[in-house]
């Protein structure tokens, strides 16, 4: 039986960092999804498309090629054979994808890559649906959040450390209108399954959430 750990929870939550730092520790593979929504909404914004235009984005995800692989440095994300992993995490792509993910079709066809990959190896996969939709059946689940202020914080050092300056003010706004938006979609809005567990980060360190979401998948998978 595959090891299939789902990890869902808020934009700026810590999901990423968290993931890798959780998969290396059980010797397994992350894949994070929401890259693949990142790459969708770079695409579209490099392309010139809305991403609020739904018919154009879900005629733009059917052709376009996004894949993923593995390297020594964690996930790279690519579109068409280039690499875009570098390119994906600036505040503008972030809100695209956002828009990009509440569309129906262009849900049905990352769900289907991302069932697909987790079939074939023990993964973890952490993104905003992960839970209640693309893997019911996960051995593990969990909904990893913080308050909006500590995410908020969280994403404004991450953009000072990669050059782009932003007010916090303007950091914790987007990020308030981000949450709003995932919330509230018509299509797999984000929430807590009801079997997940709860790992709210907030008075946590970085290692003390990695190694409370490690310990809780040991003592499931030993049960």
């Amino acid at each position: 039986m595959r090891l299939n750990i789902a990890i869902d929870g808020p934009v700026s939550a810590g999901k990423s960092s968290v993931s890798d730092a959780v998969a290396k520790k059980l010797g397994i593979l992350h894949l994070d999804t929401g890259a693949m929504y990142r790459a969708l909404g770079l695409a579209a914004l490099e392309a010139g498309i809305d991403p609020g235009d739904e018919e154009k984005i879900v005629e733009l995800c059917r052709k376009l090629k996004v894949s993923v692989t593995y390297g020594a440095d964690g996930q790279h994300t690519f579109v068409e054979g280039r690499d875009v992993t570098g390119m994906i995490r600036t505040p503008e792509v972030g809100m695209a994808a956002s828009t990009v993910s509440r569309y129906a079709e262009v849900r049905k066809e990352m769900v289907r890559i991302q069932q697909r990959l987790a079939a074939e190896t023990d993964m973890l996969v952490d993104g905003r649906d992960i839970c209640t939709t693309v893997l019911p059946n996960a051995t593990v689940k969990f909904f990893l959040t913080a308050d909006q202020e500590k995410r908020a914080k969280r994403r404004y050092l991450e953009l000072k450390e990669k050059g782009m300056e932003e007010p916090f003010e303007k950091v914790l706004e987007d990020l308030k209108k981000r949450d709003e938006q995932d919330m509230n979609r018509p299509v797999e809005p984000l929430r807590q399954a009801p079997d997940a567990v709860l790992v709210d980060s907030t008075n946590l360190t970085f290692d003390e959430t990695v190694d409370t979401i490690v310990r809780i998948v040991k003592e499931k998978c030993h049960e």
